[in-house]
């Protein structure tokens, strides 16, 4: 999955930003976790976030996941933005992977940030296959600190 441009990043933070009514900004080191934390800030407030900076999160979050715990074993889909794969173990090379997990955006990032479990999650997650559990990966990295 190709990283997103700081262009690309600041573009969708200022539109999450300027929905919120919000004139901060961060500084640009630190522009991915600013544009997740907008996001949150969105549903926090009952809103659904822009779709640029929705579909963002959720491929930064999807990158960090596969960053975190590389490999080709489990395939994570959130559709319509993004999937990836990765834990390690027996890879698939063609056709359907055994061990799919798949659920919308807005479960996945507030899976991916910790903010449900994915127990409170699980009518909301499709999962198949015996490694298509991501419970014990998750909150990803910063915010399961």
């Amino acid at each position: 999955m190709a990283r997103p441009t700081p262009e690309r990043l600041r573009a969708a933070l200022d539109a999450q930003l300027t929905e919120l009514g919000r004139t901060d900004v961060p500084p640009a080191a630190h522009l991915e976790d600013a544009l997740v934390d907008a996001v949150l800030a969105a549903y926090d407030a009952g809103d659904e976030p822009v779709r640029p900076a929705a579909r963002l999160a959720v491929k930064l979050l999807l990158d960090r996941l596969a960053t975190d715990w590389p490999g080709r074993s489990v395939e994570v889909r959130v559709p319509p933005y993004a999937a990836v794969q990765c834990v390690e173990g027996p890879r698939h090379t063609r056709g359907t992977p055994p061990n799919v997990i798949e659920t919308d955006p807005r479960t996945w990032i507030l899976l991916a940030t910790g903010r449900i479990t994915w127990a409170d999650a699980r009518d909301r997650i499709s999962a198949s296959g015996e490694r298509a559990d991501l419970s014990s990966r998750l909150p990803i990295r910063p915010y399961g600190r």
